[in-house]
């Protein structure tokens, strides 16, 4: 199977001795402006849909993460005391607007809100097929369905199609959201690289503000300077192993890996955990390349049977390339026992390895046989990989705890509805890249042989697995619990399923082939500064 280099050559391998300066600088500026603009959040005398369009704006531009005790209390006011007379002057963008935000802060709000914008025949009203921000407002919404809603079905089929029919006739600016939204619904976007598009399209629009828009630059690169830095000591981590010039057939995907960290925790105080998933996700390759790639099915059996003792002194029974590849592991899981230990969770060492081997190497050894689509589909938790993600985070997680685990290893819903994303998204992603050749089944083909079907029609089918899966995950995700740990994983969750769309995006490997698919937008988040 062919294998590219990393797209990065030296990018991260040095880093400014200056840097600390220039953050410094942008935390002073960000700091100032952020009360400007806290002050804007809580300014009496706003109108409802004022302050939708505020809290929308500070999302979008991606600085609502600091104003998240305000933002939740503006919200939790609106649900509480918003009536339905007051809705009924609302017109589609807002109430569509309203919808959206309260159903992605766990707000349970029905879709009957809906109702009012269809005509006697039950079909949308004429009046809205050119109401270009409305309909947009609209086919954003829809995106938070759940099963049952056929009012947001139908609405999702009508904004698609006006959408469609009308982007030419736009004016640029509105043109190029409505383009993305095409493409990449927000829901189930990445939250830095919506961002990075949201800030160029707000900066052309006549009624920006321009207060927000620079403390969303300087935030954006306050933060970029951070992954920077990241991705420097990440390298240098990883060049210490060589593992690209000792383990050839293995992917070098360590920045890529570094953007799954970014995109399940991108707030500056979450390092520990971006990196760790960093580190992770490259483990977790390294070993699927391992086993697919190059060693025999013995040389397999043997690594997982002697990684199940987890013991150094069983290495000299292993062949020379999977004792470079089992040191690696031991590495990782050592740095991981020291920091739970530090931060007074060394409960969580137990439950990482038991992850690693039932999620990894289990999941890698029963895929030699090839399973059928039932099987295939049982053993999603394991496919997905996702516990191993999430065990990874634990000691960087502040409130996760012995409790979150015990719940984490009952697999709740929302844990398998994320993994099924995941999974699936992957098996799109991944089917041409695999189909080269390798010694894991694909899921694909499982279906095509046990149904009798073409590529085309069991990649269909996966398409509206996923689908389905999302309406399974928004269901999941509104039922808030009051459990302020369990709150943090499913926000986890969610983002590991935003961040499963954009990598296997239109059936492609982002991860594999970065160059082709992703490079623009890595490029624009860890790279490129936005001017001032």
């Amino acid at each position: 199977m062919d294998v590219r280099p990393t797209m990065w050559g030296i990018t991260f391998t040095s880093f400014s001795v200056d840097m600390n300066k220039v953050q410094e600088k942008y935390a002073e500026a960000v700091e100032a402006l952020m009360e400007e603009a806290r002050s804007m959040l809580m300014a009496k005398g706003s109108t409802t849909a004022d302050r939708l369009i505020l809290i929308d704006t500070l999302e979008r531009l991606g600085v609502a993460y600091h104003f998240d005790q305000e933002i939740e209390d503006q919200l939790q006011h609106i649900f509480k005391f918003h009536s339905e007379k007051l809705e009924d002057d609302y017109d589609l963008f807002v109430t569509a607007l309203q919808f959206r935000l309260l159903r992605q802060h766990r707000y349970f709000v029905s879709s009957s809100v809906f109702d009012k914008f269809k005509s006697e025949d039950n079909e949308f009203k004429e009046t809205l097929k050119n109401d270009a921000k409305g309909l947009l407002s609209l086919y954003e919404a829809a995106h938070l369905r759940i099963h049952g809603e056929t009012i947001l079905e139908e609405a999702l089929a009508f904004t698609t199609h006006h959408l469609k029919r009308m982007l030419q006739q736009l004016e640029a600016t509105l043109q190029d959201q409505v383009k993305r939204a095409l493409q990449h619904p927000l829901h189930r976007g990445v939250s830095r690289i919506e961002t990075r598009h949201f800030i160029s399209f707000y900066e052309r629009e006549d009624s920006k503000n321009e207060l927000l828009l620079k403390l969303a630059k300087l935030d954006f690169n306050y933060l970029q300077n951070l992954y920077k830095k990241e991705l420097h000591e990440l390298t240098r981590w990883w060049n210490e192993f060589d593992l690209k010039s000792k383990l050839p057939y293995a992917r070098d995907r360590l920045v890529e890996a570094y953007f799954w960290g970014v995109a399940i925790h991108f707030k500056p105080q979450d390092s520990y955990a971006r990196v760790a998933i960093a580190k992770t996700i490259q483990m977790t390759a390294t070993i699927n390349d391992t086993y697919d790639s190059y060693a025999t099915l013995e040389d397999a059996h043997l690594f997982t049977e002697i990684f199940e003792r987890w013991d150094v002194n069983e290495i000299y029974r292993l062949p020379d390339y999977m004792k470079i590849v089992y040191k690696f592991l031991l590495s990782i899981y050592d740095d991981y026992e020291i920091e739970a230990s530090w931060q007074g969770k060394s409960y969580a060492v137990c439950y990482a390895k038991e992850t690693a081997y039932d999620k990894v190497l289990k999941w890698a050894m029963g895929q030699v046989q090839i399973p059928t689509f039932e099987e295939y589909y049982a053993n999603m938790m394991i496919t997905s990989c996702i516990y191993v993600i999430l065990s990874s985070t634990i000691p960087g997680v502040k409130f996760a705890s012995k409790e979150t685990i015990d719940w984490l290893m009952d697999e709740p819903k929302i844990v398998a509805v994320a993994a099924k994303i995941g999974r699936y998204l992957n098996d799109l992603g991944s089917y041409e890249r695999e189909s080269k050749g390798g010694n894991l089944p694909i899921a694909i083909r499982c279906y095509m042989k046990q149904y009798g079907v073409l590529k085309e029609e069991a990649q269909d089918k996966f398409v509206e697995l996923v689908e389905d899966a999302w309406k399974e995950l928004n269901t999941e995700w509104i039922a808030e619990t009051s459990i302020l740990a369990r709150d943090i994983v499913a926000e986890q969750l969610l983002n590991y399923a935003r961040v499963s769309e954009l990598t296997y995006e239109n059936r492609q490997d982002g991860y594999s082939n970065p160059e082709k698919y992703m490079a623009h937008q890595l490029v624009a988040l860890f790279v490129d500064p936005i001017l001032i």
